[in-house]
């Protein structure tokens, strides 16, 4: 693979600030991706107990970037890994749909647009596949996080995994 394939040369302005969206690379980056997941668990369920197997994550986000690696993405600001993208496509009750796995950014990072970039890019990403219709699935008490998919546009359609998880639905 070119080495420039490698690296998105996909950006976004954000004041003086650039976010830049880098494919992850698991033998550079499988620390940073497992660390933020890992965040994404606490920040959703209080704690990681849910998060499993880190050797099974791996494979599994292997898998997946060889089906999509444009859907599979680190976000870099100021030199530094801010935020992960998990991106794919799949079929949900008759109909194929883009699914966003992890949308995160660190908690610093939160609240000041960045999210907002962080959705172009998903929305492209879908478009590019002919997508209209994309879920996800979010934790009924990460508030801060459903008030953000509900501005963007996305709707609680119903709970799952015995009210652990909304699952949510938006288009494009």
């Amino acid at each position: 693979m070119h080495h420039l394939a490698v690296r998105a040369a996909i950006e976004f302005q954000k004041g003086d600030n650039m976010l830049t969206f880098e494919e992850i690379n698991l033998t550079k980056h499988r620390d940073i991706v497992i660390a933020f997941r890992k965040d994404s668990f606490n920040v959703s369920f209080g704690d990681i107990s849910g998060f499993g197997d880190e050797g099974e994550y791996v494979r599994w986000l292997e898998e997946k970037k060889r089906a999509y690696p444009k859907g599979f993405m680190l976000v870099m600001e100021d030199g530094e890994y801010i935020g992960q993208l998990e991106l794919s496509c799949k079929d949900y009750e008759g109909m194929h749909i883009g699914y966003i796995h992890l949308f995160y950014l660190r908690p610093e990072k939160r609240g000041e647009g960045r999210g907002l970039e962080l959705y172009h890019y998903a929305k492209q990403f879908f478009l590019q596949k002919g997508i209209k219709n994309y879920q996800l699935r979010v934790s009924p008490s990460n508030t801060a996080a459903i008030k953000f998919y509900q501005k963007i546009g996305m709707e609680p359609i119903k709970t799952e995994l015995d009210g652990k998880v909304v699952r949510m639905s938006g288009t494009l």
